[in-house]
């Protein structure tokens, strides 16, 4: 019963460690950091040039979409280097696996290039 309690005692130091030594730390740093505002300091920069018109741009969502794609798939690739590495001690259960999880995403492929995502139209 001892080491069961003394399991989450060690979580509960971990957590309130966690919790703790962020906040002290970020406001030792608000108490030590000089704060002198000034108007130069409070303005927005840009290179070096004063900044005209709005600071929110809109961006077509076909970058964000571009994106998402290019993580699935260089996700894909770190978790078949080490199937490929490791092939002939995993044996034939894995590679069906494999097979499964790579058709899942030419599937994914597929619907993306059916509802033409992957066509780059300037706009």
């Amino acid at each position: 019963m001892d080491n069961y309690v003394n399991q989450y005692v060690v979580v509960a130091i971990f957590i309130l460690l966690g919790i703790l030594l962020p906040a002290a730390a970020l406001t030792v740093g608000r108490l030590l950091r000089p704060h002198k505002p000034n108007d130069p300091k409070q303005s927005t920069y840009e290179s070096g040039n004063e900044p005209v018109g709005e600071g929110q741009v809109r961006f077509n969502i076909r970058y964000y979409i571009f994106a998402l794609m290019f993580v699935i798939f260089d996700v894909e690739t770190v978790f078949l280097y080490p199937w490929a590495v490791a092939y002939n001690k995993l044996g034939l259960f894995v590679l069906v696996e494999m097979f499964i999880f790579a058709a899942m995403l030419f599937i994914g492929l597929l619907y993306a290039w059916k509802k033409k995502v992957l066509k780059w139209n300037s706009v």
